[in-house]
């Protein structure tokens, strides 16, 4: 991704490319602040500080369905996939009775992100997805959102064990976090990505590119925008597409991680006692 004040290059597309680019930039960032520590308590400087913290071997914590690496010849990655541990932490009583009411709601949540400041983001949201009949969950996040009137067919949450209600949604509208986008893929809900930052754009693109959902263009939606979003999401063939999908994504990247990590450690010791 770039970083703030240096864009990349619009003419260049080229994954290599760009990772070069990558490099430089996070040295001219964060070159001498490290090296300056570094210097202090007697250690040589870095050349390099992306690949310094990367390491030769990394690890790549993402799903190999959702995130395929496509390879690059001077890194050996392993792919565990996602860690996410199961949540075992009950939804309220209020709210399972809401979900026991009716048909799946949508959900809308946006996480730590604030959302645009001039929109009214649980209006616009509320009214599209009322406007495709259906119920919501809304949970308040960094955004403050809260409902806005007293009908009964909105439900608003805080934190929440989302593992278990996302497999109780129709479809989950949210700003395209990895977690996020990795739980509503795993739960089987079509999505509705409105990316506001950082990798969110990626995963948006990702949720568009397996046909478990939609993209929304651009971080401020409206009404229609996302009501015409929504109408592609809650369609069949979206909702089936999700649920194929969730059956391919691995639920043992933690353990798969936690494993390789141990039998490192035990390589090591066994090292030293050699």
């Amino acid at each position: 991704m770039a970083y703030a004040g240096r864009p990349f290059p619009p003419e260049v597309t080229d994954n290599r490319a760009l990772w070069e680019l990558d490099a430089h930039n996070i040295n001219a960032l964060f070159g001498a602040a490290l090296n300056g520590n570094r210097a202090s308590i007697g250690l040589p400087p870095v050349a390099n500080v992306r690949d310094y913290v990367i390491g030769a071997k990394p690890w790549l914590a993402t799903d190999p369905v959702m995130d395929p690496w496509r390879g690059m010849p001077d890194l050996d990655v392993i792919q565990t996939g996602a860690w996410i541990l199961p949540d075992f932490n009950p939804l309220s009583t209020e709210l399972v009775a809401f979900l026991d009411a009716g048909t799946p709601p949508v959900y809308v949540g946006f996480g730590s992100m604030p959302m645009h400041a001039s929109t009214d983001v649980a209006q616009v949201a509320i009214e599209a997805i009322r406007s495709q009949g259906r119920r919501a969950v809304v949970a308040r996040g960094w955004a403050d959102l809260s409902l806005i009137d007293d009908r009964d067919d909105c439900f608003v949450v805080g934190e929440v064990n989302q593992q278990a209600l996302f497999a109780r949604v129709a479809a989950v509208v949210h700003h395209g976090g990895q977690g996020t986008t990795t739980t509503a893929t795993r739960a089987g809900a079509s999505q509705v990505v409105v990316p506001q930052a950082a990798d969110q754009p990626y995963w948006a693109g990702r949720v568009a590119d397996l046909r478990i959902g939609v993209a929304h263009d651009g971080p401020t939606p409206t009404t229609e925008s996302l009501s015409a979003a929504l109408g592609t999401a809650l369609a069949y063939e979206t909702r089936a597409r999700a649920t194929a999908v969730a059956g391919r994504i691995r639920t043992d990247g933690a353990t798969l991680a936690a494993t390789r990590l141990l039998d490192m450690v035990g390589q090591g010791v066994r090292h030293r006692r050699a």
